[in-house]
């Protein structure tokens, strides 16, 4: 039976990825941090066929305690603080976390055993202020936020430990990717589930900040058997993955809307609040090589994904739950 260690296990993505794993048979490690706020939600269905281990991307200690107990055969770094607009306000401990501890965990993996495959989790957001559209794996990187420099550094450093020390590293830039799991404080969410809550009475309104920024959307499980399949390659590699289609902030608000009935521009405030110091204003992805090499492709359109996030936030609502 193979064996995963995932970081970030209690995100959207690590949840789908231990489901994912699980189906094809893997002893799923989850790499959890002692924290006040633990979040179990997203893995509470499957939690008695995981193990929840402790560790830290800030301290190198337990992460290699970690590995030398538990000994994966793949890790997959998804652990990061994550919230673009939340990387303005602590830019120092977003270094830490999402540039430093790529490091930290590559090098531990180094010492215990350099035969672990490895995957770290880059994003579309490395190419900020785009030098060509769409977005591929030569695209030259140009952040603009604190959370782009920093996983820009996260995947250099794995480029670096995979041709210096002949590790199997692979870096995925993912494009922008959502499902009922995402967290409130991303737009995608924060749309749906206002919807949601618009829908069934529960508020009249909807604060957003810039409704022209476009992105390339898709759904998380698909992306990340993306993942798995990287790592399943005799030689690592860096992919690109995305749907190839672009989308404005604007047309979700009009697929969610629609889809319960409503006129978005009846409910919809732009607060400058929300805008952020410097915006990325147009990310698409070109993923021709993840189809070519990896053979993966996306399955649910812009559409559908619109739509099963706004059923999910409704469901949730109407059964009293509280959001993830």
């Amino acid at each position: 039976m193979p064996k995963a260690l995932i970081t970030g296990i209690t995100g959207q993505d690590g949840s789908y990825l231990a489901e994912f794993l699980l189906a094809k048979g893997y002893e799923v490690i989850g790499m959890v941090r002692r924290t006040s706020t633990i979040n179990f939600h997203r893995i509470q269905h499957i939690q008695d066929k995981i193990t929840l281990v402790p560790g830290d991307l800030c301290d190198q200690v337990s992460l290699v305690h970690l590995l030398e107990e538990h000994r994966p055969d793949e890790v997959y770094n998804l652990a990061a603080q994550s919230f673009v607009q939340t990387s303005w306000n602590q830019p120092v401990f977003t270094g830490d976390v999402t540039a430093l501890g790529v490091t930290r965990i590559l090098d531990a993996i180094r010492i215990v055993d350099p035969k672990i495959r490895f995957y770290q989790a880059s994003s579309s957001e490395m190419f900020g202020k785009v030098r060509e559209v769409p977005q591929r794996e030569t695209t030259p990187f140009y952040p603009r936020s604190p959370y782009g420099v920093a996983k820009v550094y996260g995947h250099w450093i794995t480029v670096n430990y995979r041709e210096s020390y002949d590790m199997h590293c692979t870096s995925g830039i993912l494009f922008n990717h959502e499902s009922p799991r995402r967290g409130l404080e991303f737009v995608t969410r924060k749309i749906t589930h206002h919807v949601a809550k618009i829908k069934l009475g529960l508020t009249n309104e909807l604060r957003l900040g810039n409704l022209d920024a476009r992105r390339d959307w898709g759904f998380a499980g698909d992306y990340v058997e993306a993942m798995w399949l990287m790592l399943q390659r005799d030689k690592p590699a860096d992919y690109v993955i995305a749907t190839g289609q672009t989308h404005s902030v604007e047309e979700f608000l009009q697929v969610a809307f629609d889809y319960v009935g409503l006129d978005w521009h009846d409910y919809v405030v732009q607060d400058p609040r929300f805008m952020r110091p410097a915006e990325v204003d147009l990310l698409v992805g070109d993923a021709s090589k993840a189809k070519r090499e990896l053979g993966w492709e996306p399955r649910v359109s812009f559409e559908e994904l619109v739509k099963m996030m706004v059923d999910a936030d409704i469901r949730l609502l109407q059964e009293g739950e509280t959001p993830m």
